[in-house]
């Protein structure tokens, strides 16, 4: 008898049942056993796709950047590039609430049940803001932001998106100032406070609203 195939979406299944559980009850759900019986497969299927649940968890994270590059490199490079870095703001926010529990993982949201994350782990994810400077830079050499660090300006942006987008997932922004309205006045301002014109900020803004099709 020939071997079964593997299932293809049993790995990317795994692994959004593993965070889903973490999420939703805490990390003694984290369990080779539970995530089998969820996946309706066998535990053996955990140690087939990942050598066991730490390599689970290291997965979580990797597989939570992956989507986060595929969705910030959707974002097309047009002559507005403060339209583009606004776009890819509202890529990142868009991303974290399609996956909440891997968004957790990702950054430490999330108490891992023993299995810890390693300094290389943790640092993985950083080459997604390969597509912030770069943006940056773009805005930087059209004038539209002071002249400075494109690696610098990408950090800030991110951090300050991070932000709110962590307030967001943890139900504090509520109306009149919810996370909508915040959104925008958040990206207006980190667009000013990079160096460009608050008229010119506001209507780039704008415009990356009208793009939201794009991502």
């Amino acid at each position: 008898m020939s071997p079964r195939r593997s299932d293809p979406t049993t790995r990317p299944a795994l692994v959004d049942i593993a965070a889903r559980l973490l999420a939703e009850h805490g990390p003694q759900a984290l369990s080779t056993r539970r995530i089998a019986a969820e996946a309706d497969s066998s535990t053996m299927t955990v140690y087939t796709h990942f050598g066991g649940m730490s390599g689970l968890v290291r997965e979580m994270v990797r597989e939570g950047f992956a989507r986060l590059q595929e969705r910030l490199t959707r974002v097309q490079a047009t002559d507005d590039p403060v339209a583009d870095m606004a776009l890819l703001g509202r890529a990142y926010r868009l991303n974290a609430l399609a996956n909440p529990h891997l968004y957790a993982v990702m950054f430490g949201g999330s108490s891992l049940a023993g299995f810890s994350l390693s300094e290389e782990d943790r640092q993985h994810g950083r080459y997604t803001l390969a597509n912030v400077a770069e943006c940056a830079d773009r805005c930087l050499t059209t004038g539209r932001f002071r002249p400075g660090d494109p690696i610098l300006v990408a950090h800030q942006m991110w951090t300050a998106v991070h932000g709110l987008v962590t307030l967001e997932l943890g139900g504090y922004l509520i109306p009149p100032y919810d996370a909508d309205t915040c959104v925008e006045a958040q990206l207006i301002g980190l667009m000013v406070s990079a160096g460009d014109d608050y008229t010119a900020a506001a209507t780039s803004v704008a415009k990356s609203l009208n793009r939201l099709d794009e991502i």
